[in-house]
């Protein structure tokens, strides 16, 4: 297969044309093939010469991916650097968007062939950008290939600086609502980054903070999803779904009113919750593909910092046998579990069948617990003050007493 090599300003673009189209006519006899091949090219000169690189942008793209599949990963590669090269050309910003636009669709068109190469082109052409916005459109690209072509581990490391793109980017909501659940649908094809996709799936809901209640309408599905999604995974035990506008939802919702009130239970109830909602709606758990058995798990676990959550600090052994419905002998066992999920640190008495808590997780952080984070930073404030006021006055006491102590003696006067 022969390689594109530029020679010249101009002529790599018509290289492109040039091998591409004699690669689409290749099967054609030479009275078919020639008169296309010279119509391609001249087309293409044209537009070179009129400055329509927008134009010729769509016409090396087209060529390009009709006859992608018969491609070397190297020609490929070479044939799609000459093309995003020309946004480069761009007459104005409203160019290079209509040119990103024409090619990125085109890259995106094929996603099972050569799937990683065309990540990569898209990654070139988006360091070959100036525009803020059409980095953007780029990126979003990206995240649509990485799933269909199924290469999502080229992708995920760059989530890490998406605080620093949308900066970048200075993006509206409707964006970055299109962004963030992008990359949920990416993370959600990978089951160990279940706690990544839920949390850019959370950022996606809480876009719809502000919105009325025909706009909700559209977060209902990935509502459900989010919930359905924190109910199942074992390691999460901590979300902030409950006072989400497009979540709270689903509560009045005829359909999916059962799930909410599953949220609820998980968020905020205990075991005994649990087993009268199964009770009523098995087949809802089922729909869902909830396991009755992990639910349980992860109920006890949550009812076991519930527990913890008192104010007394401690918990009898009976309490935890009778809420989590265990027998006597599995108490410490479901101790010794929250302990490893780092739900509770604790000390356990065996003498005096208790567990005494020093610290426990919150199942949710709504405004009650920011209240009482308030509070305790408060009292802390406050006692920090009084104790730095304690030292300043005895400091003072104790310079004033050295003063005292070292002040020369003045002597008396005696008659004899």
């Amino acid at each position: 297969m022969t390689t594109i090599v530029p020679t010249s300003e101009e002529d790599p673009f018509l290289a492109v044309v040039q091998f591409t189209s004699q690669l689409a006519w290749a099967d054609a006899g030479p009275e078919a093939a020639e008169p296309e091949i010279s119509r391609l090219c001249r087309e293409a000169e044209e537009s070179i010469v009129a400055g329509k690189w927008l134009e010729l942008a769509s016409l090396m793209v087209t060529s390009a991916e009709l006859v992608s599949s018969k491609m070397s990963e190297k020609d490929l590669e070479c044939t799609y650097t000459i093309i995003c090269s020309l946004v480069k050309n761009a007459n104005s910003p409203e160019h290079v968007l209509e040119m990103v636009k024409a090619i990125s669709s085109k890259v995106v068109q094929q996603p099972t062939d050569k799937a990683s190469l065309r990540l990569k082109i898209l990654f070139n052409l988006y360091n070959l950008l100036d525009h803020p916005y059409a980095r953007f459109q780029v990126y979003v690209k990206a995240l649509t290939l990485a799933v269909e072509g199924k290469v999502a581990e080229y992708i995920v490391p760059s989530f890490k600086k998406i605080d620093n793109f949308l900066k970048e980017w200075n993006i509206d909501i409707k964006d970055q609502r299109e962004l963030f659940l992008a990359i949920a649908n990416v993370l959600r094809e990978n089951k160990s980054l279940v706690k990544e996709s839920l949390k850019f799936l959370t950022k996606y809901l809480a876009t719809f903070s502000n919105e009325d209640a025909q706009v909700l309408d559209e977060a209902k599905e990935e509502a459900v999803r989010a919930v359905i999604e924190f109910v199942k995974a074992p390691s999460i035990f901590q979300c902030d779904l409950l006072d989400l506008p497009a979540v709270a939802q689903l509560e009045k919702d005829a359909k999916y009113a059962p799930v909410y009130q599953l949220l609820k239970i998980f968020l905020t109830l205990r075991l005994n919750a649990y087993s009268e909602f199964r009770a009523a709606n098995a087949e809802c758990l089922q729909s869902y593909g909830l396991v009755d058995e992990d639910c349980v798990t992860k109920m006890r676990l949550l009812s076991l910092v519930d527990l913890a959550s008192d104010e007394s600090g401690k918990i009898p052994y009976s309490s935890i046998k009778d809420t989590l419905q265990v027998k006597e002998e599995e108490v410490e066992l479901w101790i010794v579990k929250a302990i490893t999920a780092k739900l509770i640190d604790c000390k356990m008495d065996q003498m005096n069948q208790v567990v005494i808590v020093s610290r426990c997780s919150e199942r949710e952080f709504g405004s009650k617990q920011w209240q009482s984070l308030r509070t305790k930073l408060a009292t802390w404030r406050d006692n920090i003050e009084n104790v730095i006021s304690t030292i300043e006055s005895n400091k003072a006491t104790e310079e004033g007493s050295q003063a005292s102590s070292s002040a020369p003696a003045i002597q008396g006067l005696s008659v004899r």
